[in-house]
This record gives C-alpha cells, sequence and structure tokens, in this order.
C-alpha cells in the first residue's frame, strides 16, 4: 500500500534514534479512526474488529481455575504441552491430516505468529505475493525485513475473490511467498477449495511458500467446508497455517493463538519466539485447552448470531443510497464500494464528524479499493440499527 505522508508519526520522522524500517511504519488506518472517535461523544462503533460476546463460561473458569491453583510459570517454549496436544488433535481431526505438537508452535496471538513467519522468512531480493484489500499487518511486516511487496487486486464486482490463475501469473522468479487470508479481513471473502488447492498445488511444484492466516477459520456463515491450507496440500513442507482463539472463542484480550507447518520450520519458528514474546500467556493457554475440547456448542451460538448480522447489514447497506453491496460468507466485516473516484477517506472521516459512526475507510487495506468502507458487524444488532437510522439519511444528502 502506497502510504500517504498523514499514515507517519512526523516526530518519528525527524527523530533519528530509530531505525528507518520502524520510521517508516505507516499509522495504521482502522487507529487513526478509533482514535478519532475516541475523543467524541456518543459514537457508534462499526469499525472493530473483535467479537462483541463475553468469553464462554467453561473457557472463563479455566482460566479462572488456572490463575488459582498458580499455573501463571513459563511454559514450554513452543507452549503448553496439553494445548499443543489440543490445537494438533483438534486441526488434525477436523481435516483429516496426521498432525504432532512437534508441528505446533503457541504465539501471544496470530498477530505474533504472522510476525514470527514473516520476519524469519523475508529478507531482500525476496517478493511476497499479498492481496490487496487484505490486513494491514502483511505489507509493513514484510517491507521492514527488506523483501518487496506485489499485490494481486481483488474486485468487489466479483466478491473479492482472489483469483488463482492471476496468483499463478505473477510467480517469478524472485517471488519467495504466497499470502493468504481466508476469510478475509476486510472483505468476509472465502476462498473455495478449489482456489486454495490451485494455488498451494503451484506454489509447491514452483517453491514457494504459503502464509495462510485463517484466524476466521470457524465463522463461515454459510454452509461450506472451509478450505485450509492444511486441507489442500499433501505436505507442510512450504506451508505455514496460523490461527487462533480470539474470534472463534471470543478471547481477542487473553492474547492465545498458533502457528502449525512442518517440524523442521517450528522448530526454527521457535527459537526465534524466544527472543520476541518467550512464552504465550500461560492460564490464557489453559483456557485454550478448555475451549477446543469443550465442544462447538459455544460457537454455534456466536455464529448464529453473526448469521442474523450479516443478512441484516447487507440489507441496509443494499438501502444506503451510494453504496454497493454483496454478501460475505465468512468472518464478520462487509465492504461496500463508494462510486468510483471517491475517496472513502474523506467520506467516512465527514460520517463519523457529522453522524457519530465509526468506520474504517477502504484505503487502510490497500491500494485497490479507496472508495470502499469496511464495516463491522461485530457489534449488537441493536447498535447496527441505529448506526443506519444515522447513515442511510445522511448518505441520501450526499452528492458524489
Amino acid at each position: 500500500m502506497a502510504a500517504q505522508i498523514d499514515d507517519f508519526d512526523t516526530d518519528d520522522m525527524r527523530e533519528p534514534v530509530w531505525s528507518p524500517s520502524v520510521r517508516a511504519l505507516p499509522i495504521p488506518g482502522i487507529r487513526r479512526m478509533v482514535n478519532m472517535a475516541a475523543e467524541m461523544e456518543d459514537v457508534i462503533h462499526l469499525s472493530i474488529g473483535q467479537p462483541d460476546f463475553p468469553v464462554p463460561e467453561h473457557i472463563l473458569e479455566a482460566h479462572i481455575q488456572a490463575l488459582r491453583e498458580g499455573k501463571t510459570g513459563y511454559t514450554m517454549d513452543a507452549g503448553l504441552p496439553q494445548l499443543l496436544e489440543a490445537v494438533a488433535e483438534y486441526y488434525g481431526e477436523l481435516y483429516d491430516r496426521p498432525l504432532t505438537p512437534e508441528n505446533v508452535l503457541i504465539t501471544t496471538g496470530a498477530t505474533e505468529a504472522m510476525y514470527l513467519a514473516i520476519a524469519a522468512t523475508a529478507a531482500p531480493g525476496r517478493q511476497f505475493l499479498v492481496p490487496d484489500p487484505t490486513f494491514p499487518l502483511y505489507a509493513p511486516l514484510i517491507r521492514m525485513n527488506g523483501a518487496e511487496v506485489k499485490t494481486i487486486p481483488t474486485r468487489a464486482e466479483h466478491g473479492h475473490q482472489i483469483d488463482p490463475q492471476e496468483v499463478i501469473d505473477n510467480i517469478g522468479m524472485r517471488t519467495f511467498g504466497i499470502i493468504l487470508n481466508s476469510p478475509s479481513n476486510p472483505t468476509g471473502t472465502v476462498y473455495p477449495r478449489e482456489t486454495v488447492e490451485a494455488i498451494v498445488q503451484e506454489a509447491a511444484y514452483r517453491g514457494v511458500y504459503v502464509f495462510s492466516d485463517e484466524v476466521y477459520d470457524h465463522l463461515l456463515l454459510d454452509e461450506m467446508e472451509y478450505p485450509s491450507v492444511l486441507r489442500c496440500t499433501s505436505d507442510l513442507d512450504h506451508v505455514m497455517a496460523v490461527s487462533s482463539l480470539s474470534k472463534t472463542f471470543s478471547m481477542a484480550g487473553l492474547r492465545v493463538g498458533w502457528l502449525i507447518s512442518s517440524q523442521g520450520a517450528i522448530k526454527k519458528l521457535q527459537r526465534f519466539h524466544i527472543f520476541t514474546t518467550t512464552v504465550a500467556n500461560t492460564p490464557a493457554q489453559w483456557a485454550g485447552v478448555a475451549a477446543l475440547r469443550g465442544g462447538s456448542q459455544c460457537v454455534d451460538e456466536m455464529l448464529q448470531a453473526y448469521r442474523n448480522r450479516r443478512d441484516r447489514i447487507v440489507e441496509l447497506v443494499s438501502k444506503t443510497p451510494h453504496l454497493t453491496s454483496y454478501r460475505p460468507q465468512g468472518a464478520f466485516y462487509i465492504f461496500p464500494s463508494l462510486p468510483s473516484n471517491t475517496d472513502g477517506t474523506s467520506v467516512a472521516t465527514r460520517m463519523l464528524k457529522e453522524t457519530g459512526v465509526c468506520v474504517v475507510p477502504g484505503d487502510a487495506f490497500g491500494e485497490s479499493c479507496p472508495n470502499s468502507l469496511r464495516i463491522s458487524y461485530s457489534a449488537s444488532m441493536e447498535d447496527i440499527e441505529r448506526a443506519f437510522e444515522r447513515i442511510i439519511p445522511w448518505m441520501e444528502k450526499q452528492e458524489f
């Protein structure tokens, strides 16, 4: 993404103590909007990317019990053995493939997992293919470690599906890695199995790594089988799959995630992990064991609420002047388009100031959709209804 001058902290740019890579990191567009909203009253947030549900009771009790029993020391470097086993068993059964604890690294959320995977492999001369729009974590990490980002635009008229042939056609001599994020943040798009298989198989043939952010892997809003890279590859030698407890079990602040790959890759990343966060939160790892072994009822209940909200927000967006809607299949985002050549940042900023509804402009997620808005429905149905009671009449007055 080409960053604007306003994306950077000018004090950091003048301060010589910081390395060039740190000074070049943009302030995320999501954070800009949330910071602006923090100075206002009566704001309705359709901007936040975290579940609004409480932690399920059995998971909460496991966390509290771990604290009471004094399970607050360091775990093994790779993670709590019981959680490593739980992750390997859970995903091995889910995707019908053999996994062992040695294929798993427990991290401080999915963010650390992606950081480790990218920072340990990105280097000058290496190129990464990244969908656009996508979550604004990958490209800055790639660039700050000296590698090059080559974007693969997706298109609203195609529901922001990535074209596997376009990805394959862009693999060149310097291509080292491909980033996938499905279900996608910000679009809610779920890549079909044939797309993932085509990319993963060609990447294996060409000696290219696939880094798959699957943090929304359980938030599927239509009936479908989730096409994880773990399901679509014959071996793990060229894939790294990342997920966490944050979205599935409403445990965002407990910061437990994981990375699944070959045993050799996990050994290398485990060494790197020691020098970052050392280990993930120990009591929260015990809560993770309870989450993965506690059945799916709590997840099913949250999923039904997200489906209801998705259906309603699709309807509301379709009734909103100047917004072009579609039906997202996963996560809890919709990414409607404004008319061509409309500055989404200007619209989002004015809408926040004039209506008190906070959404995130499209340019926070890449270069290809500056006329889009990310609207999150990880908010109550009541807040969604109240927000559009403000948005629709405001949009009726706009001229684009």
